[in-house]
């Protein structure tokens, strides 16, 4: 077993099934070392196990639960003190059962957590390590919801819009300090997420899941290409470019000293 690889670290959280153990299989054949971080170590374990033996990549298991501010501090400080890792790959996240008003108070705090608060002290962290180093990415794993909110439960898409709005401001930020930003928005894909928050995957349409390794492989193309946005499932590429054009075409005309004149007149009774 290496020591290191040409590639460096990544450090992939959610790491133990889905979108995350698929970034690692693709990342150690890559040539990739790992850090898996995810709460089930049993899984990691034999994950890491079979990728060493694979690919001939060092792989370590760091066990954690990311809503729990003491285990999510041991991950930054990995980040922190770990020169070897390169890569950032903000992958862990949940649903709810139900949506807003379906859920108590404990709920809401513990998908916030884990949706928002984890994956921004995470890239915090890694964006001041990468730009003081001069080179590094940082890929968000957002959710085409983040573009769709009224389609599903909002609070789940609002955590994935923030991860989006996050990706675009720190893109910004660190691009020229030799840190690259992706933010992936996947569609419906088949992963372990429905059946823990009581959805059934197989109840959409034909044609509206997509398979996870699929997914994946798409989202590294959009990595090769230094895309700051990657949308895997969208066929016309000039839909997406058509809205960010006129999303930023907004940005000179939002803040202004007057009241727009539309807001001027009195609704007529």
């Amino acid at each position: 077993m290496k020591n290191a690889t040409a590639e460096g670290t990544a450090l992939i959280t959610g790491a133990s099934s889905g979108i995350g153990a698929t970034y690692a299989d693709r990342l150690a054949e890559r040539g990739y070392d790992l850090v898996l971080v995810a709460r089930d170590a049993t899984r990691m374990e034999a994950l890491a196990q079979r990728l060493a033996a694979d690919h001939g990549v060092k792989v370590d298991v760091l066990p954690a639960d990311l809503t729990d501010r003491a285990q999510l501090d041991s991950v930054i400080a990995r980040l922190e003190s770990d020169a070897s890792i390169s890569l950032l790959v903000n992958n862990a996240g949940m649903s709810l059962h139900g949506g807003l008003l379906d859920n108590d108070t404990a709920a809401i705090d513990r998908i916030l957590s884990l949706n928002i608060t984890a994956p921004s002290l995470l890239a915090r962290a890694a964006g001041n390590a990468f730009a003081a180093r001069g080179a590094g990415a940082i890929v968000n794993i957002a959710s085409v919801l983040a573009l769709a909110p009224e389609m599903f439960d909002g609070v789940y898409s609002g955590t994935k819009a923030y991860l989006l709005n996050l990706s675009l401001s720190l893109a910004n930020q660190l691009r020229d300090r030799g840190v690259h930003v992706q933010a992936v928005l996947p569609g419906a894909t088949r992963t372990e997420i429905w059946e823990r928050s009581g959805k059934d995957v197989d109840a959409f349409p034909d044609g509206f899941v997509m398979e996870v390794g699929d997914l994946v492989d798409a989202a590294l193309v959009g990595f090769d290409r230094q895309e700051g946005v990657t949308i895997p499932p969208l066929a016309d590429e000039a839909l997406y470019l058509a809205y960010d054009a006129a999303r930023v075409a907004l940005h000179p005309h939002l803040s202004r000293n007057q009241v727009a004149d539309r807001y001027l007149e009195p609704i007529s009774a």
